[in-house]
């Protein structure tokens, strides 16, 4: 490896498959870190695709309030996807030279093991540039579910022997969790995975202790079926009525049509609010004024949106599958319940409605003070030891 530079900022180069104006955890993870870094004075450039109606090319973006350089890369929408797009790989190579050849950069860091990821990590690996990857990615979460067993086990078995492939080339790979970085293990030859939080910055969010004068749960996220948005509608019709419970959702995807009829078959669809996408002070103020967050996610490998929710001083309700057991400890800050059981998920909401107001609050400093171990400083700190090798 290079000896870092003594006489300018250390200069970083961070590929991902997914940025700006897309709208995931993995995107916002990567916005949070690059503008962070930029404001500790590393020189940060990005490479991403290109999103339709922006030719390729440097652009100057505002990503988390700061201006930074995104490297844009002519790309294609994934047929039958409402955001991801595919860069072919001889163009993701290509690029890669071209792009490193242009920053000049001490450190790589890719965001997953895919198209634009896997390009600069070659490249990156070829020339003895310090890189690290993290993981946002379980093959199991492109898989379409409906998929035969026949042929989705030996494609998730050569999937996660690809995924190892490419992050052996790393000198450093993290996750957001230290199960997820177990599971990584178990899936790949790669060892020594560093659990990693994606970090938040809790003086942006807002606890409201006052009384509830409305119960509303609510759920941020994108609208497909990992999700399993359909469990917490279906809990609704198993909710006591007088609790007047409404359900709020924030974010867009492939499955709103089919989760607004199933409100309607359900008879739910008076107590269902859907926000669509929402700018980040409109949804921290819908955190704040909610009484619960639910999540029936199976496929986290943390969730962003649960530590948003947290900071905002909101009782957690978790499907208790991968990484989300993580962030809820069980009568303390929420609940976990039995992945796809709605009625389990009914009973824990009416078990924290039910709670007199000092109970309830302390569910609420319970999330807060939990989520202060995943501050944003510490992820950053973490990230920049890690590119100077320390």
């Amino acid at each position: 490896m290079a000896a870092l530079p003594t006489d300018r900022p250390l200069r970083v180069l961070i590929g991902c498959d997914t940025l700006t104006p897309d709208v995931n955890g993995a995107a916002r993870f990567t916005e949070r870190l690059a503008a962070g870094l930029h404001e500790r004075g590393v020189e940060v450039h990005l490479m991403a695709p290109a999103p339709k109606g922006v030719r390729p090319g440097v652009h100057y973006e505002t990503i988390e309030g700061v201006e930074l350089p995104v490297h844009r890369i002519k790309s294609q929408k994934l047929w039958g996807h409402e955001w991801v797009r595919f860069v072919f790989p001889w163009r993701a190579k290509r690029e890669a030279k071209r792009v490193i050849d242009t920053v000049q950069p001490d450190a790589v860091h890719i965001q997953s093991h895919l198209l634009i990821g896997r390009g600069l990590a070659r490249e990156a690996h070829t020339r003895g540039i310090r890189l690290l990857a993290t993981n946002h990615i379980m093959p199991e979460n492109i898989l379409d579910p409906n998929t035969p067993k026949f042929f989705s086990v030996p494609l998730l078995k050569w999937a996660w022997w690809d995924e190892g492939r490419v992050l052996s080339l790393a000198q450093e790979v993290t996750t957001p969790t230290r199960k997820a970085a177990d599971f990584l293990e178990r899936n790949t030859s790669r060892r020594g995975v560093v659990p990693v939080s994606c970090g938040i910055d809790q003086a942006k969010y807002r606890a409201n202790f006052e009384p509830r004068t409305s119960q509303r749960i609510v759920f941020v996220g994108r609208l497909n079926q990992e999700k399993q948005i359909d469990t917490i509608l279906r809990s609704l019709t198993h909710i006591p009525e007088d609790l007047n419970v409404h359900f709020d959702i924030v974010g867009g995807g492939d499955q709103r049509e089919p989760l607004t009829a199933l409100a309607n078959e359900l008879g739910v669809a008076d107590r269902v609010v859907w926000h669509g996408l929402l700018p980040d002070d409109e949804l921290r103020l819908t955190l704040t004024n909610a009484s619960i967050f639910t999540i029936a996610s199976i496929a986290e490998l943390q969730s962003i949106a649960t530590l948003e929710a947290m900071a905002s001083g909101l009782p957690i309700i978790a499907a208790d599958a991968m990484a989300l057991p993580h962030l809820v400890e069980v009568g303390k800050n929420g609940y976990l319940f039995t992945p796809g059981d709605d009625r389990q998920l009914a009973a824990r909401i009416t078990e924290i409605l039910r709670l007199d107001q000092p109970e309830f609050e302390a569910m609420q400093r319970s999330s807060l003070e939990m989520v202060k171990a995943h501050d944003i400083s510490t992820t950053l700190d973490t990230f920049e030891r890690m590119y100077r090798g320390e």
